[in-house]
């Protein structure tokens, strides 16, 4: 009797961490669900307040009206393929561009013995220490100075530096062991072909890893492009949404905006799927 109690005890306790974890994804998941209901609805229901639980039949009207049209029923937006486009150059190119860099950054100072390396790396490191509005004023006026206000250059370029991914390539480069070294240069390997063909290679579930938090850090910029355009045309899908919904309680088109929102979700969400396997492995494996 006292075995079959604990056993049920046992079990009770391994049961609580799936609830709490069941709770956490309810509540998670039903704004999503809400959202993605209210964008199958006209925006009168919505306006109502008395939004159904169950999709509607305004969805293909909805999403073609978001994607293709820059005027609603109460307002005019930019249309939400403009919108993505902006945000997948910007996303696309400073997780490429952090990853290149910091690398390549990452290997000198592990692999290369320089006067100062180590106080270069630690400029590097301090940077951490310093949140973006520390340095937005000063960025900013570089970016108008060089005229790179409404371009895709002015977007991208201030935030392709990382000294997170600095940091965490040269922490990995240095796991490498000594002996692979030493083969390489035996076998006549020099530094360049000791990146492309060693270095690369073991680095890739990292670089997986680290492209897909940094191309949601991109996605999700909110700051630095509000203060960087100016023109619809270069919009970003975060920064069109927050529009959409600053235009007043009554002018909202809240199907449009829900369905713009649902598609600004997608390519983030198909990121993580398609690198699923490579992001835990990059973040968990200890093989190296």
């Amino acid at each position: 009797m006292t075995t079959l109690s604990q056993s049920g005890g046992r079990r009770l306790i391994d049961l609580v961490p799936h609830i709490v974890l069941i709770v956490g994804v309810l509540i998670f998941a039903f704004p999503i669900y809400v959202t993605l209901i209210g964008s199958t609805w006209d925006s009168a229901t919505i306006g109502r307040g008395n939004l159904p639980l169950t999709p509607g039949g305004e969805a293909l009207v909805n999403y073609g009206q978001a994607w293709s049209e820059s005027h609603g029923a109460r307002a005019s937006y930019t249309p939400v393929r403009v919108m993505l486009l902006n945000s997948l150059v910007m996303a696309l190119t400073i997780a490429l561009g952090k990853i290149a860099i910091s690398i390549i950054s990452a290997y000198a100072v592990a692999f290369f013995r320089f006067p100062f390396r180590m106080a270069f790396f630690w400029m590097i490191f301090i940077t951490l220490m310093l949140p973006v509005e520390v340095r937005i004023i000063p960025t900013y006026k570089v970016v108008a100075d060089l005229g790179l206000i409404d371009s895709y250059a002015g977007l991208t370029i201030p935030l392709i530096a990382s000294a997170t991914a600095t940091l965490l390539f040269r922490q990995f480069f240095l796991t490498i062991p000594d002996e692979l070294v030493e083969a390489a240069k035996i076998d006549g390997a020099g530094a360049l072909r000791f990146f492309v063909d060693v270095v690369l290679p073991l680095s890739k579930t990292n670089i997986a890893a680290l492209f897909v938090i940094l191309f949601i850090y991109g996605w999700n910029q909110y700051l630095w492009p509000l203060l960087i355009t100016n023109s619809a045309d270069m919009e970003t899908i975060v920064i069109g949404i927050t529009k959409m919904i600053g235009t007043g309680e009554a002018a909202n088109d809240w199907n449009l905006i829900m369905a713009t929102t649902v598609l600004a979700m997608l390519p983030p969400i198909a990121v993580v799927v398609l690198m699923q396997r490579w992001f835990v492995k990059g973040l968990v494996d200890s093989e190296k």
